[in-house]
């Protein structure tokens, strides 16, 4: 009886749940994030679950929360690029109906700022097998064709285009050598015309201009359709030997 005790004590003694410290701290954080997203998801989600999908719905949850409105958009536009539970596009339009064109884009930039800096610096911090398991295979495998002596550029345009994933390219290109204040100002700068225009389109509805509001709709539907029907033309332009 007395060695079967030893036996345990020894096993245990020798048993590693984690390879190392490193592990240990990746997944206590992946846990603590979790946690902390999973309680929030659930205070949201059970008051709020309509306005995951509803831009009306949308609307009148942002507007509620009166002079601290901007904070609330911003935190939504920061989350949905990292966890993409909201279409951006759909905050853009919310932002431009409650707070017009300019101050909306000015709102809607600082969250995509955020959230993409985050997504960029996850993708980098723990690597490919943690977009790996964000991102799907066929999107990074699409990533993957574009020569690294052109990353700049592609993601540049690929931001630019409108129908293509760009939350996708912001842990995709996290995987490239471009400095981290690279991706933020190409993600900036590439995203912010898409941005503004659906701005503009909220901003129309919020004036009651809904002519104006249909024609620029329709355009960027358009653009949408062909930015995503053309996406594999678009993808190598940019491809390995070229």
């Amino acid at each position: 009886m007395h060695s079967r005790l030893e036996r345990v004590r020894t096993q245990l003694a020798e048993f590693q749940l984690f390879e190392s410290k490193q592990s240990r701290r990746r997944f206590l954080l992946h846990l603590l994030v979790l946690v902390v997203a999973f309680g929030a998801a659930v205070l949201i989600v059970r008051r709020h679950l309509s306005f995951l999908r509803d831009a009306e719905a949308l609307r009148e949850f942002v507007a509620g929360y009166g002079v601290l409105a901007p904070l609330v958009l911003i935190l939504l536009q920061a989350v949905q690029v990292v966890a993409a539970p909201i279409p951006g596009q759909v905050l853009a339009v919310v932002a431009g109906y409650v707070f017009g064109t300019w101050l909306g884009t000015l709102y809607n930039m600082i969250g995509i700022m955020i959230g993409s800096t985050v997504a960029f610096w996850l993708s980098r911090r723990y690597g490919r097998a943690y977009v790996e398991n964000i991102v799907h295979d066929e999107a990074l495998a699409q990533f993957d064709s574009v020569s690294e002596d052109y990353a700049a550029p592609a993601l540049f345009f690929f931001f630019l285009v409108p129908g293509l994933p760009d939350d996708v390219l912001c842990f995709a290109g996290g995987l490239t050598d471009i400095p981290l204040w690279k991706l933020i100002v190409i993600a900036l700068v590439g995203r912010a015309p898409g941005f503004f225009l659906a701005n503009v389109f909220g901003d129309l509805l919020g004036t009651d201009q809904f002519g104006p509001a249909l024609a620029l709709a329709v355009g960027l539907l358009v653009l949408s359709v062909l930015g995503y029907l053309y996406r594999d033309r678009v993808i190598r332009l940019f491809g390995r030997g070229r």
